[in-house]
């Protein structure tokens, strides 16, 4: 697959079926594009994802740069030249509700997989459920423990894979990574972005379906309680039995309602 400068990040992206592609992908954080294998396969449409600065075959961050910013501008240049539907999980869910908003006119269709803007959430109980759970991962990034922090920070959000089940490459891989998430912290826990902001969130047009699992962590549901209430058109579907990574544990009925809501 192809590696090139886009939106100045040298990037590595890949492609499912034929033609030039109608839906750009955006990964969770800790993955890398092949994590939309089983998804894309199953839509059967002409699909691409690139792996995330930081992640993959991809290069590093820019330590110049918000992280959003350095993603929504690779993420950018995929849909400069043509009008796609934008399908994002987790942080990607993010940088996707980013770009629809910044984008308009280069966003058809928006599916939003468990977005982790937190900042959504703030004030409930959700949000300070979500703060005591994670503080294990935290004190452990504090320590420079950096395997330690992926592996709390995966026991919570990864698969439900166990640490020790994992290959060691892998294992050392996540480790690697882990700076990344706090990388993300401004843009999630802080909305430096102002998604939030008084009607930025009403005056995104594209069709939005906001997807999650039905086991996935409070704070998800809580997130996008808000983002349904505030987007003009937005249709929601839980998959039964998921949890945050769904579209890697249950990419047949994440395939089926994406496909669904997306059409012909």
């Amino acid at each position: 697959m192809p590696t090139a400068l886009r939106g100045g990040t040298e990037t590595y992206w890949r492609c499912w079926g034929k033609g030039a592609p109608r839906v750009l992908m955006l990964h969770c954080s800790l993955a890398h594009s092949g994590a939309w294998e089983g998804l894309a396969s199953r839509l059967r449409l002409s699909c691409v994802a690139f792996d995330a600065p930081g992640h993959g075959r991809s290069g590093p961050l820019n330590p110049a740069m918000d992280y959003q910013v350095q993603c929504l501008l690779v993420a950018e240049d995929f849909v400069a030249k043509r009008r796609m539907d934008v399908i994002g999980h987790s942080f990607g869910a993010t940088v996707a509700l980013r770009l629809a908003a910044e984008r308009p006119d280069s966003v058809r269709r928006l599916v939003l997989i468990e977005p982790v803007l937190f900042a959504a959430a703030r004030g409930t109980d959700a949000f300070e459920a979500h703060g005591a759970a994670i503080r294990p991962y935290v004190e452990a990034l504090e320590a420079g423990d950096a395997r330690l922090a992926a592996q709390r920070f995966t026991a919570m959000w990864g698969t439900g894979v166990n640490w020790s089940d994992m290959r060691k490459a892998h294992r050392d891989a996540l480790a690697a990574q882990i700076r990344v998430i706090p990388a993300q912290n401004g843009a999630l826990f802080e909305d430096n972005a102002r998604m939030l902001a008084a009607g930025r969130l009403e005056a995104i047009a594209a069709p939005t379906l906001l997807l999650a699992g039905a086991v996935s962590p409070a704070i998800v549901h809580a997130i996008q309680d808000v983002l349904e209430a505030r987007m003009p058109q937005t249709q929601r579907v839980v998959i039964a039995g998921a949890g945050h990574m769904a579209p890697i544990t249950h990419p047949g009925p994440v395939a089926n309602a994406v496909r669904g809501f997306l059409g012909p």
